[in-house]
């Protein structure tokens, strides 16, 4: 049995209904062959990501069962869930306390502060900002929740491609990034339950799901990118390799440059700026690495946009 179904994302949309902002579709050029390409513009979500869709399903859940401690709720990220996560907390009127590497964005550092998150840096990776969670949690009592890798998370990310079918019921793919697998997972429920191809896309020195796949079971590997920040998971969750294994599934890797290029072309062209995670998806058709077929629509998911936008200049 998978560990998140299309149930638990039906569930998801109910519980978070009114506190997210529907997802914005807008169309890119036609290709060639007749087809079309929608971008899912959830870099406009609440906190810059769709990150913020399972935080909203994990803290309500939590207060609905009140199974929320006092303390409040603790969570490791790159930045993009720690953000959403203290954005949900804050709406309960509850302390979320936030643990993310020394080398996470400024501009990620800002946005925690500014929604009253008590901040902690660690370390230069987020496996040691998790472990220094985990021993937050055993000593305050503070509900741990993830990044990626819990149900009610992964449920609420897929909640954005239920309403993208509704606008787009014609739709044949859709394009993710993926970095532990939340996006994925969810997305790739909901896309099975319609017949969809899902097309998980990671940076080629940051492939967790597609290193799973390779090996049958979630195996740690190195994390080099541009993007690592939002897409550094050093294993996927055990939900995104059960969906990567469907039939309708596809994993692709990109390059740097072609994350760096889509992002460049998102601006110039779309005047869309978003962070390197939030282009890989794009980078996928770009560079080549996802070619439609004739007459396919397409939907890139471009997720996040918490970036410094003074390096999207005109080359």
């Amino acid at each position: 049995m998978p560990q998140l179904t299309y149930g638990d994302v039906k569930s998801a949309a109910t519980r978070i209904a009114g506190q997210v902002r529907p997802v914005s579709l807008a169309p890119a050029d036609p290709d060639a062959s007749g087809g079309r390409v929608w971008f899912a513009c959830e870099f406009m979500q609440h906190t810059g990501t769709f990150k913020a869709r399972g935080a909203a399903n994990f803290t309500t859940a939590h207060m609905e069962s009140g199974t929320m401690p006092e303390a409040g709720v603790v969570i490791a990220s790159g930045g993009n869930a720690g953000m959403a996560c203290a954005w949900a907390a804050a709406r309960h009127r509850i302390p979320a306390a936030v643990f993310l590497p020394e080398t996470s964005p400024a501009v990620k550092v800002a946005g925690l502060r500014a929604l009253g998150a008590q901040v902690h840096q660690v370390g230069t990776e987020y496996t040691a900002a998790f472990e220094a969670s985990r021993s937050y949690a055993a000593t305050t009592g503070a509900l741990e929740s993830h990044a990626y890798d819990h149900p009610l998370i992964a449920a609420g990310a897929g909640t954005l491609l239920d309403e993208v079918r509704t606008t787009l019921p014609g739709l044949d793919t859709v394009i993710v990034a993926a970095g532990g697998g939340g996006l994925f997972a969810g997305t790739a429920a909901v896309a099975d339950h319609y017949g969809i191809r899902t097309v998980a896309v990671e940076p080629e020195h940051s492939r967790a799901l597609n290193a799973a796949l390779l090996a049958g079971a979630p195996v740690p590997v190195p994390v080099r990118s541009i993007a690592a920040d939002a897409l550094g998971a050093r294993t996927v969750s055990r939900a995104a390799l059960y969906w990567a294994q469907r039939p309708a599934t596809l994993s692709v890797l990109v390059p740097d440059d072609a994350i760096l290029a889509a992002r460049q072309r998102l601006w110039d062209e779309y005047r869309i700026a978003v962070e390197p995670a939030g282009a890989t998806a794009f980078a996928a058709l770009l560079s080549g690495a996802y070619v439609p077929a004739p007459g396919e629509t397409v939907c890139v998911v471009l997720c996040g946009a918490n970036t410094d936008p003074g390096d999207l200049v005109h080359r």
